[in-house]
C-alpha cells in the first residue's frame, strides 16, 4: 500500500463491511417464503435492473404487505452483530488509517445502524447513514453531504468503495470521486458497469482493497 497523502477511503456498509445473508434470511422466514426462493428471486430482480424491494411483488406480496412486516423483521434480526461483519472488515479498517488514509463509513441504511456499528467497535473518522443525512444513494445529494462530513476534500481525493454499480460506482464517478467496486454479494456478482463508465478499481475483498488502494490514484 502506498502513502495516502491525506486521501479518504469512504466505505459502503451492505456487502462491503456487512454480509447481508442473515437479514435476507430473516426476511424470508418472516414472510413465509423459502430462503432459496427469496434469494433466487432477488438475483432475478437484480439481473433485470429493478429495485430490490420489488422482489416481494414477484413473490406475491404487495408493497403495503411487506412494509408491514418490517418491525417483525427488525426485531428478529436484532441489528448488526459480530457474525455479520465480513472477516476482512476489521483488518481493513485498521490497515487503512495505518497507511495514512482517512476513513469514512457512509451508506444507505437506517440511522440506528450507526450505533450498532459503533457497538461492534467500528469507529472510522466519519460515519453516518442515509437516514441521518436526509439523502440516499444514488442521489448526488448523498455524495455532496458525504463530502461535507469529510470536511470538504476535493472529490478527487476520495475513493468510494461499494458493491453496487448503480448506487456506488456510477454516482461516485459522477461526483468526481474514484469509484472502487467490491465484487461480492449478489449485486457485485450480477451487475455490469457500462463500457464507458468503468470503476477506477475493482477488487474482490477488503483485503485486496488494502493491498491495491493506491492504484485508485494511479
Amino acid at each position: 500500500m502506498t502513502d495516502a497523502k491525506g486521501r479518504w477511503v469512504c466505505l459502503d456498509v451492505g456487502e462491503t463491511l456487512i454480509d447481508e445473508t442473515r437479514i435476507w434470511s430473516v426476511w424470508a422466514d418472516v414472510a413465509g417464503i423459502s430462503r432459496l426462493t427469496l434469494m433466487a428471486s432477488l438475483g432475478a430482480t437484480i439481473a433485470r435492473g429493478a429495485e430490490h424491494g420489488s422482489v416481494f411483488g414477484m413473490l406475491g406480496l404487495a408493497e403495503s404487505e411487506w412494509r408491514a412486516l418490517m418491525p417483525a423483521v427488525e426485531e428478529r434480526y436484532g441489528g448488526f452483530q459480530e457474525r455479520d461483519l465480513y472477516p476482512d472488515a476489521r483488518e481493513a479498517l485498521a490497515a487503512l488509517p495505518k497507511a495514512g488514509y482517512r476513513v469514512a463509513v457512509l451508506a444507505n441504511q437506517p440511522a440506528r445502524r450507526t450505533a450498532e456499528l459503533r457497538a461492534l467497535g467500528i469507529e472510522p473518522e466519519v460515519m453516518a447513514m442515509s437516514d441521518e443525512l436526509d439523502a440516499a444513494k444514488p442521489s448526488p445529494a448523498f455524495f455532496a453531504r458525504a463530502l461535507e462530513l469529510m470536511g470538504g476534500p476535493d472529490p478527487g481525493d476520495v475513493a468510494y468503495v461499494g458493491d453496487r454499480v448503480d448506487n456506488d460506482v456510477l454516482p461516485a464517478l459522477a461526483a468526481g470521486m474514484h469509484a472502487v467496486w467490491i465484487r461480492r454479494g449478489p449485486w457485485g456478482a450480477l451487475q455490469v458497469p457500462p463500457p464507458d463508465r468503468q470503476p477506477t478499481l475493482t477488487v474482490s475483498s477488503l483485503r485486496e482493497l488494502t493491498e491495491r488502494i493506491g492504484q485508485a490514484w494511479v
